[in-house]
């Protein structure tokens, strides 16, 4: 299976009184994984965008183990639990700046007509990134 890794530095602005990291910023690093997977399978989100596909979340869990704080770079690693062509469902685990694991989490998507929300099967659509996307669920 495909691991995607990216780094996020914590800005200040991320955090709270504390020096804790937002709950809600979590969701954003979840983005940030889920945009360098695509990258790294040599794919632009932009590029289904301009096609006018959308892949909205329709659900997102989140696992909180212990924090991360303001000046810590965060580790972020993303990988497919699930893919059908229209439904894909994200792994994620965000390591804190000592390398363990701070968060975990999954999102869910869908592919859709960005018009309609009317659901849309990359199979068909974008081939290429279909079947890098099964290569991924595969790949060690």
């Amino acid at each position: 299976m495909k691991i995607s890794e990216a780094e996020v530095t914590v800005r200040y602005q991320e955090t709270d009184q504390m020096g804790v990291v937002y709950h809600a910023n979590y969701l954003v690093w979840f983005e940030i994984g889920r945009t360098k997977f695509m990258e790294d399978l040599g794919f632009q989100y932009h590029e289904m965008e301009e096609e006018g596909i959308v892949v909205p979340v329709v659900d997102a869990n989140i696992q909180f183990k212990q924090p991360v704080r303001y000046g810590q770079t965060a580790k972020v690693k993303t990988w497919l639990l699930t893919y059908t062509g229209v439904k894909i469902v994200y792994g994620y685990e965000i390591l804190d700046g000592n390398g363990e694991t701070a968060v975990t989490g999954t999102t869910t998507h869908v592919c859709v007509k960005k018009e309609t929300f009317k659901p849309i099967s990359t199979r068909k659509k974008f081939p290429a990134l279909h079947e890098a996307y099964v290569k991924a669920t595969r790949d060690e």
